[in-house]
């Protein structure tokens, strides 16, 4: 984090020195007290178990200055704001303003931290470029993120999500992007915006603030972001049809390997190495293409970055223990994402397909039916094995069963599910683990890797 003074963090949160010195300089930001220590500022914030208020004075202690919604009587320096979850975001659009770096932000239903990986990989093949670390991309975590930008920094790439309306437009006007993504529009957080149109116009306000300088690349094969057009802002559509700006083809199926491809741009075509597998990674690497171009990245260099990302865990991350083949895609979940990672484990040549799937949470009314639909769904896909666990999973066990399939096995629990885990997969098996983050199957990979 560059340095701001006690008197930028007033101006920012429009807040009040009520003790303490007015002087002095911050060079880092927590929401943590146990990080506290002598330059950072500690902003306490309210959670469901515990409020950061009751450990200011911990923090004042350890040398930090603080904000507080309370009156707090010290020596130390404490500015008083109304609101400290909303005075970080403050301080983060300020900070952002006072040091900007052409930003690139990313949100979507499905491939968000994936594309946010590529993009970073394409990017920083010719710039300098701080990213997302994690998955730091709610009203929290972005604007800690923001707060990573150093001076060497030549750009930024930021992921956001959201789960209500409003926290997409709250989150741009704090970074306030060049270059927007939006990767497709599906069935997440469903149960809060009532329909997959809901869910369209709260990921479009990321451009609320565009103009003729910004950029919206969009995935022009999906059926709502396909239909944009007429735009004040530049539009750039990806997909695998070639009426779209950019788009793949010859694609090469390298099984669990990856995928490899051609793209296809308005200035020419350039082959493409993806080592994540699955179709729909290409679609995420083809987000990246288009905002490498759009960063003025030659052809080389945006395929150098892709061949050769890293990418977050837990997210199709293969490996291999004991002859079993496990991918490990359980930190989050929806009906496409299930279906993607399912299509994925066709590529196995290992001798069984195992299916560990847990509960999509946030689906609302549309829990039921759309866990059943995904049952028959790995009926078709040709698994071997399912398992699951949680009171919505069932579903799929019982859609799985109503399409014919013999082989299920379901839990009521994440736990009694760990607890049998022995018994349930073996030697030559390939096993996919995926449910929503809240369901721990961290602990199914876990459990998987310690037989």
């Amino acid at each position: 984090m560059q340095i701001l003074s006690i008197n930028d963090i007033v101006k920012a949160t429009g807040g009040k020195v009520i003790c303490g010195s007015d002087k002095g300089q911050i060079h880092a930001i927590t929401t943590d007290s146990r990080q506290a220590d002598k330059g950072v500022l500690f902003i306490p914030l309210k959670g469901e178990r515990a409020d950061g208020h009751d450990y200011i004075l911990s923090a004042l202690d350890k040398g930090a200055v603080s904000i507080s919604e309370r009156e707090i009587d010290s020596d130390k320096t404490v500015i008083k704001v109304v609101d400290t979850r909303l005075a970080l975001g403050d301080i983060a659009r300020y900070y952002k303003v006072k040091h900007p770096v052409p930003t690139i932000s990313i949100t979507g239903s499905v491939g968000k931290t994936t594309t946010k990986d590529l993009v970073y990989a394409v990017i920083a093949e010719k710039y300098k470029t701080h990213k997302t670390p994690n998955n730091f991309n709610n009203d929290i975590g972005v604007p800690l993120t923001v707060f990573g930008i150093e001076k060497e920094h030549e750009a930024a790439v930021i992921e956001m999500g959201m789960n209500h309306f409003g926290e997409i437009a709250y989150l741009a006007g704090i970074v306030n992007p060049d270059i927007a993504i939006i990767t497709n529009i599906g069935m997440s957080h469903i149960e809060n915006l009532g329909s997959q149109e809901g869910i369209f116009k709260a990921k479009m306000e990321i451009t609320e603030n565009f103009t003729n300088a910004n950029t919206l690349i969009v995935n022009g094969d999906d059926k709502f972001l396909g239909n944009i057009s007429d735009t004040p802002y530049k539009l750039v559509k990806f997909g695998m049809s070639d009426t779209n700006d950019v788009y793949a083809k010859d694609i090469e199926n390298k099984g669990l390997s990856g995928m490899d491809f051609t793209v296809v741009h308005p200035d020419g075509e350039f082959r493409c190495s993806l080592k994540q597998p699955g179709e729909h990674n290409i679609y995420n690497a083809l987000a990246s293409v288009c905002a490498g171009l759009n960063m003025g990245l030659a052809e080389f260099e945006i395929a150098r970055g892709i061949e050769n990302c890293v990418y977050t865990s837990s997210r199709l991350e293969i490996s291999e223990h004991n002859g079993m083949e496990i991918i490990n895609d359980c930190y989050n979940s929806s009906p496409d994402s299930v279906r993607a990672a399912l299509k994925v484990m066709t590529n196995t040549l290992k001798s069984r397909r195992v299916a560990v799937l847990g509960d999509i949470l946030e689906m609302g009314e549309y829990a039921k039916d759309a866990h059943f639909d995904l049952g028959k769904t790995v009926k078709d896909m040709g698994i071997n094995f399912l398992i699951t666990a949680g009171s919505n999973a069932k579903y799929i066990a019982d859609g799985a069963k109503s399409s014919g399939m013999e082989n299920v096995v379901s839990y009521t629990t994440t736990d009694e599910l760990v607890s049998d885990i022995n018994n349930l997969v073996k030697p030559d098996d390939c096993i996919l683990v995926k449910a929503s983050h809240g369901m721990e199957f961290y602990k199914v990979t876990e459990a998987i890797k310690a037989i």
